[in-house]
């Protein structure tokens, strides 16, 4: 890291365009928000978020809780990995090499992503070591029917030769359960992107909860999974973008720093 990359974490704002300090802003209230709803994994895991009219990303810092992430503490990466502005602090913490394998992999091959969010949670843990994978079992379940792919396990993502396995399995879907390790789920806007990381993981804990009972499942039909598919395809835009601004507004009663 040289001296034009590494700069006071004050000195952002006034270095970085007005489009990336929104985009800035808006990523922070991700992290917290996925913090709100218990979809963290300590000082693991990643969101990236293209900044607009740019081939840049922005990354956490690898050592914050995503409570503490700000606007000012994020990392600006190019798609190679290259990290092009990032915020001093006093504890060192740079890209995470995970993070920066997966989610530049996914940019480059899919423009029209600006948001890509990867967890591991209890439940998505759970349910990406199920043979199962995802089931057709309840409404939520079903706004990715047909929509999921899946990516078989190997080795922590480090190595840039499982970035096309893990682009393959992505393919046009909008969410990834990769097996034995998690969820990942990426959308156009961070509206969307968090909207469908938090249908995916409300899925996933209704799945594990009702086949811990023991008691057998009932599916829907082929019928009313058809059905409910063509209804939410036509509503599909809105899905993220009316809830947003209500959980910008939730975030900002919870500590409004995110915005520093």
């Amino acid at each position: 890291m040289n001296e034009q990359t590494s700069v006071p974490q004050d000195a952002v704002r006034g270095l970085v365009s007005e489009a990336e300090w929104r985009a800035r802003v808006e990523l922070a209230a991700c992290y917290r928000l996925m913090d709100r709803y218990g979809m963290t994994d300590l000082i693991y895991n990643h969101i990236t978020l293209r900044i607009p009219g740019t081939e840049h990303l922005l990354i956490n810092a690898y050592g914050y809780l995503y409570s503490e992430i700000c606007a000012s503490s994020l990392i600006t990466i190019d798609l190679d990995g290259k990290v092009l502005l990032a915020p001093q602090n006093a504890h060192g913490y740079e890209v995470n090499r995970a993070g920066m394998v997966i989610h530049t992999a996914i940019h480059k091959a899919r423009p029209d992503v600006s948001c890509v969010i990867h967890t591991h949670t209890r439940a998505g843990m759970a349910l990406s070591a199920l043979a199962s994978g995802l089931l057709p079992m309840t409404q939520t379940a079903l706004r990715f029917y047909g929509k999921t792919g899946y990516h078989d396990f190997d080795s922590p993502v480090l190595q840039l030769g499982q970035q096309a396995p893990l682009v393959n399995s992505l393919g046009n879907h909008e969410v990834v359960i990769l097996r034995n390790h998690g969820l990942l789920a990426v959308g156009p806007s961070v509206a969307e992107a968090f909207s469908r990381m938090y249908w995916l993981e409300m899925a996933c804990r209704t799945q594990v909860d009702a086949m811990a009972c023991g008691t057998g499942l009932t599916l829907p039909d082929q019928q009313a999974i058809d059905d409910t598919r063509a209804v939410m395809d036509a509503r599909d835009n809105t899905f993220g973008r009316r809830e947003w601004p209500a959980l910008l507004r939730q975030v900002e009663r919870m500590d409004p720093t995110y915005k520093d």
